[in-house]
């Protein structure tokens, strides 16, 4: 059984779907971040960082329970306990550990900033608007080149590294990146197909009534952006 501290946003979203595509049996365990709910003592023994996705795995490595924080590495975890979505031919793998890295070093972090200036931050501040946009469309370019010439990021098949991208690139996300999808029509394909896999429906599905973006409440931006970030 896999325990999954989780709540939707796109990191969030990843683990989720991964879930569902692996089959794996688990059970969903809300961490609600807009409530201050990572902070609690009992989620920082599971995810040091206080940051959503976690798992517990308690039937892990030896029969014994184990622990893995951060999306990425959660992804990896999942696709080799379940031998899905993971190659087992050594260079196609590291394929696939490439892109899920440039998810993981460029995407979300450039996407997240991107996304907080454009839709969280309580001042307007135009220089970081514009550069956080610009590096997203950058990025957004990287993206449609490589998918030009390749149906998936990591090639031919679908893998954890699409798995790890595509949250972050959802309608919803692109209207808080003031993203015009039809500048990319690489990426437009690619997200289009990934959209009908039933596994990735089912979970994005996963307290999809709690999502929110942008525009957070006073107690929201506190318990994200706030200063009890800075004092564990």
């Amino acid at each position: 059984m896999i325990r999954h501290y989780y709540w939707p946003t796109p990191n969030g979203h990843k683990t989720a779907i991964m879930l569902e595509e692996a089959g794996l049996e688990y059970e969903v365990r809300p961490v609600n971040i807009l409530a201050g709910e990572q902070f609690d003592p009992a989620f920082v023994k599971i995810s040091p960082n206080h940051r959503i996705p976690a798992i517990v795995d308690t039937d892990g490595p030896g029969g014994k329970p184990y622990t893995v924080f951060e999306s990425g590495a959660i992804l990896m975890y999942l696709a080799e306990k379940s031998g899905k979505l993971w190659p087992r031919d050594m260079a196609q793998r590291y394929r696939v550990i490439q892109w899920l890295m440039f998810q993981m070093g460029n995407i979300g972090p450039i996407f997240g900033q991107n996304g907080y200036f454009q839709g969280y931050c309580p001042e307007d501040v135009p220089l970081a608007r514009e550069r956080y946009h610009k590096m997203t469309v950058q990025l957004y370019e990287v993206l449609d080149e490589r998918l030009s010439g390749s149906a998936y990021l990591a090639g031919p098949d679908y893998s954890i590294a699409d798995v790890a991208t595509y949250p972050w690139t959802t309608p919803v996300q692109r209207k808080l990146h003031r993203i015009d999808i039809e500048s990319f029509p690489h990426v437009k394909r690619w997200g289009e197909t990934i959209d009908k896999r039933p596994a990735v429906q089912r979970g994005i599905a996963v307290f999809e009534v709690q999502m929110k973006i942008g525009s957070p409440t006073e107690e929201a931006y506190e318990s994200l952006f706030g200063e009890k970030q800075y004092s564990q």
